[in-house]
């Protein structure tokens, strides 16, 4: 037999389904739970005290005790032994009402119904949104008005090009931030076709608007190609991204310190790719397919997975001192445990760097570049870009 309990249980899955039913139009209410347990002879002739609590527990929680919630309906129904009884075999909610009152959601209802008319008013366009996201629209309750702003300012400037602080929205800085997920549902379906990237999980790369780039920290290793005074200077990525520095070669270290003492080389430009400036970064920097590109970093596993993204980016990528006869010279001033990695088909290493890869993984050995002479360092590099 079926417990109040149980009876709410099964009427708060209704709630999100009514909720769209009302927003369609749909006729949701009278509506029945039909398996209410069977009550069996066998019940009724041995355990008719506990059977009795049941029911009592039953109507005493019905609308006609209450004023408001479920109707039991009655049949008399007859067993051989013990005669007719008069047994619950459904249980009906007569009215919406009845309904919200019952699993205690009449401010939810309420409040569903004034953000609803709202947003019809403001912006009709949302009425599917609406439909699809009900319990988003009440968990919302106290920020459309605010929402609808952020909406109406997008579908007018759907690629702002401003910080999210510019926007001319009468609103603090972070309520956007603040209600990110709900308004990326919102622009996504009020102004698909105008977001940048749909992978892109960055809200403010989504829809076209600045954000606090990386910067890039770059050298200028040839004192002829000097920006006036400048040789080290950081720069944001876009504006790197339309550089298209006068050089023929360029240089990337991971560590900083051997980017900061790389020597004077002709016609080249150093990249420092360490410090949060992830080589990704790179991959739409369109001029570096015309320069040769020689990559340094770590002698370890992580060191190779790094050379081996910078490959597929740019296949013309050679390596420098990451090899088995610069971990012979120098291993002797100390190694330390490599990074663990789990990458395997590292398909743009040479067979060479494939072999020091395995070698460096197996052993977990690292030898930092820092532990490279420098003297050492400025010969193979001043052979590279003699």
């Amino acid at each position: 037999m079926i417990s109040p309990q149980e009876i709410k249980a099964q009427a708060l899955k209704w709630w999100k389904p009514f909720l769209q039913s009302h927003l369609r139009g749909e006729v949701f209410f009278p509506r029945n739970i039909d398996r209410i347990g069977k009550i069996r002879s066998s019940s009724v002739r041995e355990n008719i005290n506990e059977l009795q609590t049941k029911l009592d527990e039953l109507y005493k929680n019905e609308k006609e005790k209450l004023g408001f919630g479920y109707i039991v309906n009655k049949e008399d129904v007859r067993f051989r032994r013990t005669g007719s009884h008069s047994l619950p075999q459904s249980i009906t909610f007569e009215s919406l009402e009845d309904y919200v009152a019952f699993i205690g959601k009449k401010k939810e209802w309420y409040s569903f119904v004034e953000s609803n008319n709202l947003i019809q008013t403001q912006l009709p366009q949302l009425k599917e949104w609406v439909i699809n996201n009900p319990l988003v629209v009440i968990e919302n309750k106290h920020k459309w008005i605010n929402l609808i702003q952020v909406c109406k300012y997008f579908l007018l400037n759907p690629r702002p090009n401003l910080y999210i602080r510019q926007l001319p929205i009468d609103l603090h800085t972070k309520f956007i931030e603040h209600n990110e997920v709900v308004i990326r549902s919102l622009l996504d379906f009020l102004i698909p076709d105008s977001i940048q990237n749909i992978y892109e999980r960055s809200f403010s790369k989504r829809y076209s608007l600045k954000y606090d780039q990386p910067t890039v920290r770059i050298r200028i290793l040839d004192e002829q190609l000097k920006l006036g005074t400048l040789t080290d200077l950081s720069l944001p990525l876009s504006d790197f991204e339309q550089l298209n520095f006068n050089c023929e070669h360029v240089v990337l270290t991971e560590n900083k310190m051997t980017f900061l003492a790389l020597p004077n080389l002709k016609s080249t430009m150093a990249v420092w790719s360490g410090g949060g400036f992830m080589i990704s970064y790179l991959r739409n920097v369109q001029w570096l397919h015309e320069k040769k590109i020689t990559y340094w970093g770590d002698l370890d596993s992580h060191g190779f997975v790094m050379l081996h993204q910078m490959r597929t980016y740019f296949p013309q990528t050679e390596s420098a001192m990451m090899d088995m006869e610069t971990f012979e010279l120098f291993k002797g001033e100390g190694l330390v445990p490599g990074e663990k990695t789990n990458a395997t088909n590292l398909n743009t290493l040479t067979e060479k760097e494939i072999e020091v890869f395995n070698f460096l993984k197996s052993n977990n050995f690292r030898l930092e570049q820092e532990k490279i002479r420098q003297d050492y360092a400025d010969r193979l590099f001043r052979k590279l870009y003699h």
